[in-house]
């Protein structure tokens, strides 16, 4: 029997990616009509509150998109970060290196969405992603190392290898060719693809030539975000990096599935679903909202009720599943029971938190509402 190649890039036909487009084609009209609505809904909020947003979903997009590669960063020294990028008044706080780079580049990639995708452009990213690292040869370059690019896991005495990426020697003519890829599919290209089509080719694709030594996946992500402002022919933030980190081993799963073959509409299937998801409306409304829940109680809550109450907005609209309880309150402060009652009976008197139940079962929620 003859051998079949492991790997998509082996194959003959790569990278000629090939997909069934009509099962694609409602997604692609969801999608569109969710940004208009999106677009609409934030024209409805004032300067201030807009400028919070793009801080909020810039801040939690850096935090998730490293976070999925196993790297956690201060949320509040990205979001300050961020702040200093725009030029907006911030606190005096010293940034870490890490979160200077990829808020820099955050940000330069929501300034710049309409910049042509190039060599020192991914350089460039690159560079600010591994601001601060020692352990890595190459910086703002494509790999050159000769060992085998694998993703593995496992053992070290009998790992995993879910894949293995082309050979440092050929990646740059395996650049050039994507570069040149999403130059004609672009809008205003010769070949030009639907937003999400092309967005997830354009992740997978370069995440199977995986042609940096560290940061693959975060530049991956960072090129498909750019595909869907280029299509949508403005600045768009949407909780991408935010959706797969929730439902990580899924997105890893879909990845590894899809790196043997390069019949890929299941791929698309799922990242056209993921980034409809990223985009829905009440995530909008409850940044908004979260931000109007601040002014309001900013200067009321103490040291341990801020800390409780930024957990509780990590989990979304919903807060705590199943309510917080004081328990809760006094893992995440350390206080003692007495200390949690009074500041949670605070909160529900100032309305912060409503509380449901009682006794053992009294359980807060967050009193914020997504309805106009």
């Amino acid at each position: 029997m003859p051998h079949i190649p492991t790997w998509n890039w082996q194959q003959e036909d790569w990278p000629q990616f090939r997909y069934d487009s009509t099962k694609l084609d409602a997604l692609e009209a969801e999608f569109l009509r969710q940004s208009g609505v999106f677009v609409g809904a934030v024209k409805h909020v004032s300067d201030d509150d807009r400028q919070q947003l793009t801080v909020e979903l810039m801040g939690d997009e850096a935090f998730n998109t490293s976070e999925i590669e196993g790297e956690i960063l201060n949320r509040d020294s990205l979001q300050s970060s961020i702040r200093r990028n725009f030029g907006l008044t911030t606190d005096n706080r010293k940034i870490p290196p890490a979160e200077q780079g990829i808020a820099q580049m955050m940000v330069e990639l929501y300034r710049q969405f309409d910049k042509p995708l190039s060599n020192e452009l991914m350089f460039h990213w690159h560079e600010l992603l591994m601001n601060g690292r020692g352990d890595i040869k190459d910086v703002g370059r494509y790999r050159t190392h000769e060992s085998a690019m694998q993703v593995v896991s496992g053992p070290i005495h009998e790992p995993k290898v879910h894949f293995e990426a082309p050979p440092s020697k050929s990646i740059p003519a395996e650049m050039k060719r994507f570069v040149q890829w999403f130059a004609r599919t672009a809008p205003g290209g010769k070949s030009p693809l639907p937003i999400l089509t092309r967005a997830g080719i354009a992740h997978l694709y370069f995440v199977c030539v995986h042609p940096f030594e560290d940061g693959n996946g975060r530049v991956g992500r960072a090129v498909a975000e750019k595909v869907i402002s280029e299509g949508l022919r403005q600045a768009t933030l949407i909780a991408l990096s935010q959706t797969i980190n929730r439902a990580r081993r899924h997105y890893y799963e879909t990845l590894e599935s899809s790196n043997k073959h390069n019949e890929i509409t299941a791929w698309l299937d799922y990242f056209a679903r993921t980034v409809i998801e990223a985009q829905a409306q009440c995530m909008v409304d409850f940044i908004i909202a979260k931000a109007k829940f601040y002014d309001r109680f900013r200067d009321q809550l103490n040291e341990r009720q801020n800390k409780v109450i930024a957990r509780m907005m990590r989990e979304g609209p919903e807060g705590f599943k199943g309510g917080l309880s004081a328990e809760n309150y006094i893992r995440i402060t350390g206080t003692s029971r007495a200390t949690a009652t009074r500041d949670l009976h605070d909160l529900a008197e100032m309305q912060a938190l409503v509380r449901v139940g009682s006794l053992k079962s009294t359980r807060y929620n967050l009193y914020i509402t997504t309805r106009p």
